[in-house]
């Protein structure tokens, strides 16, 4: 069915269409819209799920791991402050090895404060063996969140999935969108070490080192199998629904001497500055990274890269930036922007590549060049 809804409308869209049994929601903004439409789903009777309004967001994400452990398919959304107060509780879904299912929507972290979007949020938690994902349109807010379940659930992954849409500049914004009846999309929840109560058991927390270690490599083996397994169903959701997606989206870059690197709403604004600079006669590209996690293979070879990362690691860099970096060698041209909302448009895209310096770092707005 085609119809207008936000970027959040379209997260509640999808986890209508998934039927998690348990949902856990604390709200905040730009959130709080997510698990508002989720609750009208649920009173009215769209949704049947057991809605959990709790008294905080670390309890969201510590009631979401018990209803996963104990067998059944579960979701939450946060943002931001919120995402930090869970922080020890997505240590705890990955280690447990649950395939929970949280849409954040990236707002920056205070002091001061501040509602508008940026990455340090989703950025702080990149190590904690969540997948991330960061979709750049409504439509695609709709499909990856459907998207995570499948994946989230294969036996080969078994770990949870964070989808981040960019805080008002997305998540508020009105596009077209639409909804499936997705039938045998998403196969039946399974968790094969799920507590049965039926044959209780008692359960130690503890792990000494000698098999600690072996529990840390299995959730990277599993981060790296994920690769395959998102491949296959993004190729299943486009063979069911006509909608492809990638590790990446690329735009203009088979023949691009420079290409553009952003993540979110910026990859799709890039795109309109690579269409001025050809007409100027600039072989420019855009990709657009979707997947940060598992970080995927770039093949960037011959060409200079511009980056643009809306996160900072202090005194260390923009984390895209090194990233790209450290996996390819490439020295690219790191620009700092859209910190908390700061504007930036497709001309200000354009200006990045006119004046890049490979290998050099800069702030948008500040002209500090390191």
């Amino acid at each position: 069915m085609l119809t207008i809804a936000t970027g959040n409308r379209a997260v509640a869209e999808a986890v209508k269409a998934a039927k998690p049994a348990v949902i856990a929601a604390y709200p905040i903004t730009p959130q709080t819209e997510i698990v508002e439409q989720i609750a009208e789903y649920v009173t009215s009777g769209d949704l049947e799920s057991h809605y959990i309004p709790v008294e905080s967001e670390h309890s969201a994400m510590a009631a979401c791991i018990g209803a996963s452990v104990g067998g059944v398919r579960t979701f939450t959304a946060t943002s931001s402050h919120g995402l930090l107060y869970m922080h020890e509780m997505i240590h705890w879904a990955a280690g447990g090895r649950l395939p929970i299912v949280m849409a954040n929507v990236n707002r920056a972290l205070g002091p001061g404060w501040n509602t508008w979007a940026e990455h340090t949020d989703a950025f702080s938690q990149r190590d904690t063996g969540w997948l991330q994902v960061y979709v750049g349109t409504v439509q695609e807010a709709y499909d990856a969140t459907l998207m995570a379940f499948r994946i989230a659930e294969d036996e080969r992954v078994l770990l949870p999935v964070m989808v981040n849409l960019d805080g008002f500049s997305l998540s508020h914004i009105t596009q077209s969108l639409e909804t499936e009846e997705i039938g045998d999309f998403l196969p039946p929840y399974h968790l094969p070490h799920a507590i049965d109560t039926e044959k209780p058991r008692g359960y130690g927390p503890m792990t000494g080192p000698d098999n600690y270690y072996r529990f840390r490599w299995d959730i990277e083996r599993s981060m790296r199998d994920a690769r395959e397994v998102i491949t296959e169903v993004e190729r299943e959701f486009a063979d069911r629904f006509g909608r492809s997606y990638g590790p990446t989206e690329e735009y203009r870059c088979e023949d691009a001497d420079v290409v553009v690197i952003a993540l979110g709403t910026f990859g799709k604004e890039a795109e309109v500055a690579v269409d001025r600079l050809r007409d100027e006669g600039i072989r420019a590209g855009s990709m657009r990274l979707r997947w940060f996690r598992p970080f995927p293979h770039l093949d960037l070879s011959g060409r200079e890269v511009v980056v643009i990362d809306r996160d900072y690691s202090f005194g260390f860099g923009g984390v895209v930036a090194n990233s790209i970096r450290a996996k390819t060698g490439i020295e690219p041209y790191s620009v700092i922007a859209g910190l908390g909302g700061q504007e930036v448009t497709y001309n200000d895209i354009a200006d990045f590549v006119r004046g890049r310096r490979p290998g050099e770092e800069t702030w948008f707005g500040v002209n500090n060049h390191v």
